[in-house]
């Protein structure tokens, strides 16, 4: 079984929780947005993240997207580094995990949350090649972080990266994302706290 989700590093340094003063903490508004404000925000991200649609483009960038997967038991991590979330870079990465998984001949169960990419129509020709090899199972809407121990994990590896560190461009974080990825798979974090 393998609890899968994505993340996004930022090359800048974000000031942690209780860092500021008082006076100058950040508002959270109190009521919600409405539908429509959501999609504009979602609109404009889109549009600014239009240009960076390859990794050279990327590289100037500030974000980092990693997809990753938390072995139950084990605790090994799956990941692969992806310019973007798009079903396209998950569809490669379920070929990636089934490619290490197939030498052992067992089902593979990937729980994952109710976002666009794990729900797209795009992986149903994927799905339908690893028949009875591979399978989704959705976590409940709305159900919080608390049902998926990656996302502990990934808690812990932003803290490892280096929470309070800028990086001068991209290609130096995703080499010091690998390299702390990397020396999970050695020692691998048992306990995941929220």
């Amino acid at each position: 079984m393998l609890y899968a989700d994505e993340t996004i590093l930022w090359r800048f340094a974000l000031p942690r929780a209780g860092w500021w003063r008082t006076a100058q903490r950040a508002r959270l508004p109190i009521r919600p947005l409405s539908q429509s404000q959501i999609k504009r925000e979602e609109a404009l991200k889109r549009q600014a993240w239009g240009r960076y649609r390859t990794w050279s483009r990327l590289t100037s960038g500030v974000l980092l997207s990693v997809i990753g997967a938390v072995q139950s038991g084990a605790s090994k991590v799956f990941y692969k580094i992806v310019p973007h979330f798009d079903a396209q870079e998950f569809r490669q990465y379920i070929h990636q995990v089934m490619a290490t998984f197939s030498k052992l001949g067992k089902e593979v169960v990937m729980v994952v949350d109710r976002s666009g990419i794990h729900r797209a129509h795009k992986l149903d020709v994927t799905l339908a090649h690893y028949h009875k090899k591979c399978r989704f199972h959705f976590l409940p809407a709305h159900c919080g972080h608390h049902l998926n121990p990656i996302e502990g994990f990934w808690r812990v590896m932003k803290d490892t990266i280096g929470a309070g560190r800028c990086f001068p461009d991209l290609r130096q974080l995703s080499q010091r994302t690998r390299q702390v990825l990397m020396a999970h798979q050695e020692r691998p974090i048992y306990a995941f706290h929220w």
